[in-house]
C-alpha cells in the first residue's frame, strides 16, 4: 500500500524516507562511470586486455569494474582506471 505522503514527493525524496537514497545513488554513479570508460576504450580503441595492462589488474577485475551492477569499487580504483585512458577523475562533496 502506497502511504498517502508519497503520492507527490520526488523519487529522491521517496528512497530518503525509505533509507534507501545513498544506495541508489552509489549504484547510478558506478553505472555511469563504468559507461564512460567503456565509451572512451571504444573510441581509443583500447581492448580489456590492453586496459587491463595499463591499469597493472588482471581482466577478471577489469570486468568488474565495467560491470554496471557492481558497485563495490574502490576509489583507488577508479584513479588508476581513469588515468589508464588518460584522464582525471573527480570528487567532490556538495
Amino acid at each position: 500500500m502506497v502511504k498517502e505522503k508519497n503520492i507527490c514527493s520526488t523519487l529522491e525524496s521517496f528512497l530518503k524516507e525509505e533509507g534507501r537514497y545513498e544506495d541508489a545513488q552509489a549504484t547510478a554513479i558506478k553505472r555511469v562511470i563504468a559507461f564512460q570508460l567503456e565509451k572512451i576504450m571504444k573510441e581509443q580503441n583500447i581492448s580489456k586486455s590492453e586496459m587491463a595492462r595499463r591499469m597493472k589488474t588482471s581482466r577478471a577485475y577489469l570486468d568488474r569494474l565495467l560491470d554496471p551492477e557492481n558497485d563495490k569499487i574502490q576509489l583507488n580504483t577508479l584513479y588508476k582506471a581513469a588515468a589508464a585512458v588518460g584522464k582525471e577523475l573527480h570528487v567532490e562533496l556538495v
